[in-house]
């Protein structure tokens, strides 16, 4: 090897330096580019324009069921020149919940999730418990293997509701006779569609829909089975807001528990200290 002088290897070693982060850059720019690829042609969502119906054919519990919220989206993915996996799909938390069934004077039942109503938590996740953090993974989800020569367009969809059983009589006695007399429901979500690397976790926010279900029921726990209660409001739930600006996902939303695991039912009675009736599942 020739010897070069000093000053040539200073202006070789810089160049090996830039180089360097030339390509450091470039894929870094090339990864970039590749998130604001991911494009969402159109994103629907909506409450059914029905009304909660209500169940009374049990002598036990009273059942509802109340409208679907559902959502879809058409996504385009940019074709993937790696050997990668990206997963596209909905991430739903629970951000608010009221759920109170109440015994005339002897007090009321309620679901509570204690995090929540606590705030330590800004919001909990609604995944369906195993595919964490997505709402499921049939329609919910769609994966997309690299490497891809072309872009990969799909359609996802989620929909969600709510379909309890309530019990006539009051939850702690060993009573059968009916004493429910109202059931007040309040809860709030967010509905977030995101594209995510499961190498690298890198998370995209395409899409941030926030919804509401609320109903009120009273019931006359003297009338005759099948006419006892009655849907006070809402007739038609507020529509879904799409946001023209995402909201981030707080970290809870992400991983466990899930709401259903997480909530604990209280019985509060108009005297004396609240009795846990079913315990959280998440320990």
């Amino acid at each position: 090897m020739p010897n070069l002088p000093q000053d040539c290897w200073s202006v070789l070693g810089i160049a090996l330096v830039l180089y360097a982060m030339g390509c450091i850059q470039s894929i870094s720019c090339k990864s970039k580019v590749f998130r604001e690829s991911i494009s969402v042609i159109e994103v629907k969502a909506s409450i059914d324009p029905v009304p909660t119906s209500i169940d009374e054919s049990s002598s036990v519990v009273l059942r509802y069921r109340t409208p679907h919220f559902r959502a879809s989206a058409q996504v385009l993915v940019p074709p993937i020149p790696k050997k990668e996996t990206w997963i596209v799909g909905w991430i739903q938390a629970c951000s608010h919940m009221e759920f109170y069934n109440h015994y005339g004077e002897q007090g009321m039942s309620s679901w509570e999730l204690p995090d929540l109503q606590d705030g330590k938590i800004q919001a909990i996740s609604d995944s369906d418990g195993v595919n964490y953090p997505w709402y499921g993974n049939t329609t919910e989800t769609c994966m997309i293997v690299g490497p891809t020569r072309k872009e990969s367009k799909f359609n996802i969809s989620m929909n969600d509701n709510f379909y309890p059983s309530v019990t006539w009589a009051v939850p702690v006695s060993e009573s059968n006779v009916a004493k429910l007399t109202s059931i007040y429901r309040d809860q709030s979500f967010t509905t977030w569609l995101v594209a995510t690397n499961t190498a690298t976790s890198e998370m995209v926010t395409l899409q941030t829909i926030k919804w509401r279900m609320r109903l009120g029921i009273e019931v006359n726990p003297s009338r005759p089975l099948g006419q006892r209660a009655m849907l006070r409001e809402p007739f038609a739930q507020e529509q879904p807001q799409v946001l023209s600006k995402n909201e981030p996902i707080p970290p809870s939303a992400l991983v466990k528990p899930n709401a259903n695991d997480a909530q604990v039912l209280m019985w509060r009675p108009k005297d004396g200290p609240p009795l846990v009736v079913i315990p959280s599942k998440y320990r």
